[in-house]
């Protein structure tokens, strides 16, 4: 008897999650789940060399996570599955900027120093 009581309040939340304005039959649930895609990638990208990423893409990706997690929380019913995996990409993208800036930052002072060391050279 306890257990068809608990299958019967477990298919009642299925069916509640079902019919939801944010379930699985509604974009604002497919939507947030294709765009975990995007973290995916975002992942498999740490061990890509910072060299080989693109400043302007991660930029790209940054404003529009930061604009769609907005949106998430703007619209009616809020959709915070669209939001978590927007902060997920976010932090992921951020993290890839610093990336680059590191790579750019360290290539300048190695070019400034062998600079400096070809005007010593040139003096002598």
């Amino acid at each position: 008897m306890a257990a068809a009581k608990t299958t019967g309040r477990f298919s009642a939340q299925l069916k509640k999650i079902w019919n939801s304005e944010v379930g699985p039959k509604t974009t604002h649930f497919w939507g947030p789940i294709a765009n975990w895609g995007f973290v995916a990638a975002g992942l498999a990208d740490l061990s890509k060399p910072p060299e080989l990423m693109s400043g302007n893409m991660t930029c790209a990706m940054c404003i529009y996570s930061a604009l769609f997690m907005r949106f998430s929380m703007a619209i009616k019913p809020k959709n915070y599955l669209l939001f978590g995996c927007h902060a997920a990409n976010e932090t992921v993208q951020l993290y890839h900027l610093s990336r680059i800036y590191k790579y750019h930052s360290s290539r300048k002072e190695e070019e400034e120093a062998a600079k400096s060391v070809e005007e010593e050279k040139v003096v002598r």
